[in-house]
């Protein structure tokens, strides 16, 4: 094809694959199966060089090495232990009772326990779907609107993509090539500040509007006094102590993030155990929901590996490098056309489908324009570094999360809801949360001290 730039080979290619995914393929088989044919196409027009392939197992056996990704199957087993054994049921159920007196309370409660379940599964749909189970019904019993109820559990349970030790930020971490712990530090903040928001526009609905989100009646609080003091200490406090601790020998560098996965994980197994929670059962359901969700973003990210090998033999990548950095604009213009990409993505695909098609082409781009605007003087003492974008895409992905009309979050909600909650309901409960999310990533973006500030701390 005299004239035809192969570069655009690669621009084809990312059609090609939205095609298969929209027919229901599957992500890997459609990753796998587009860098085929285009590689094929590009061998044919002598554009691209088989030889490129021969490196492939070298990559795979790469990333198998990789001690960074060890962290990933321990912090889901931490998780899974703490879900499949009840005791996060249990944590959600005193919280809620603890807070039932309030205006709102149970959905405060949501957002607390959100945030915490956040901290130990790392996972969305698990989260999203126990809460939506538990608290749901209890909200709609007791008169809550349907949309708050909905939303609050949506957006708390999406969380579990931003607080550490977040898997999300585990595979950015490998992308980007910084630290996980400064990734960790760096969303702290970010991640109170979206849980903080949360509660307050739960609060303030029931302010405005106490007949959308009552307090739970008296008959309904089964536990009071020492009972519920005693309740607390038990279901609270032992899963924030896990939680402080794996994340706490991460920051002051006394363990990796694969070695505090692994104590978090024989933490909660200890936890379960004290707490007469842990049989045969639960150990093989953890394990499966481990080895299932382990093993899809392996499998994801070996087929991803084969798509770059492509993309870059083509030299698309550096076509698509050369149009984001040279948008007029400047840095600006490329964080709002990163931001914008990585949403639109986000609605459509998974973080792990994201994390290994997108990065790759963003990051580079991203490290020259930082360095440019740093070298130029321009943002030299204002922050803006990996970690901080690292945080900003991270913050962007958890919005696209929720974000009518396909946001898998949605999905996820829509799994655990009873009939009297419409799809409809559903999707238009998560736009003020989503509203909120993207007022906390201008202020992420704006104040990137809100990132750095943990980072240096925690390091000092």
């Amino acid at each position: 094809m005299e004239g035809f730039n192969p570069q655009w080979l690669g621009i084809l290619m990312f059609v090609g694959f939205f095609f298969l995914l929209l027919t229901g393929y599957p992500v890997a088989f459609s990753f796998a199966g587009v860098s085929i044919v285009f590689g094929l196409i590009g061998l044919a027009m002598g554009a691209f060089d088989f030889n490129l392939l021969l490196s492939l197992p070298n990559s795979w056996f790469g990333i198998m090495s990789d001690s960074t990704l060890l962290a990933i199957p321990f912090f889901i087993f931490m998780g899974a232990i703490l879900e499949k054994s009840g005791l996060a049921e249990e944590l959600l159920e005193t919280v809620g009772q603890l807070m039932g007196p309030v205006k709102g309370g149970i959905a405060l409660a949501v957002v607390i326990v959100g945030t915490l379940l956040a901290a130990t599964t790392g996972v969305v749909a698990a989260t999203i779907i126990a809460m939506g189970l538990i608290s749901l019904p209890t909200m709609l019993k007791y008169g809550y609107n349907k949309g708050l109820a909905t939303g609050v559990i949506i957006a708390s349970g999406t969380m579990a993509q931003m607080i550490p030790p977040s898997i999300v930020l585990v595979l950015l971490s490998d992308q980007f090539g910084v630290s996980i712990g400064d990734l960790f530090a760096g969303a702290i903040v970010p991640g109170l500040m979206l849980a903080g928001a949360y509660a307050a526009y739960a609060l303030l609905v029931a302010y405005l509007r106490p007949g959308s989100a009552p307090a739970l009646p008296p008959e309904a609080r089964t536990m009071s006094g020492r009972t519920l003091l005693l309740r607390t200490l038990r279901a609270f406090v032992p899963p924030v102590a896990l939680i402080l601790a794996v994340l706490g020998t991460i920051f002051a560098g006394l363990a990796t993030p694969s070695e505090a996965g692994a104590f978090g994980a024989i933490g909660a197994s200890i936890l379960a155990v004290a707490n007469r929670r842990m049989s045969r059962k639960v150990i093989a359901d953890a394990a499966l929901a481990t080895a299932k969700t382990t093993g899809l973003v392996l499998m994801i990210l070996f087929a991803s590996t084969l798509f770059t090998k492509v993309l870059f033999g083509l030299g698309s990548d550096l076509l698509i490098e050369e149009w984001l950095t040279n948008l007029p604009g400047g840095f600006w213009t490329f964080v709002i056309v990163a931001n914008i990409v990585i949403f639109l993505l986000g609605i459509f695909l998974e973080f792990p489908e994201i994390t290994y098609i997108a990065m790759p082409l963003l990051v580079p781009a991203a490290e020259k324009v930082l360095n440019t605007v740093n070298e130029m003087g321009a943002f030299a003492n204002e922050g803006y570094t990996m970690v901080w974008f690292a945080i900003v895409v991270a913050i962007n992905l958890q919005t696209a999360f929720i974000s009518p009309p396909v946001g898998f979050s949605l999905f996820y909600m829509q799994s655990a809801v009873p009939k009297e909650v419409s799809t409809a309901e559903i999707h238009r409960s998560a736009i003020p949360f989503m509203i909120i999310q993207l007022i906390v990533l201008v202020i992420v973006i704006a104040f990137p001290e809100t990132v750095n500030l943990l980072v240096r701390l925690s390091f000092q």
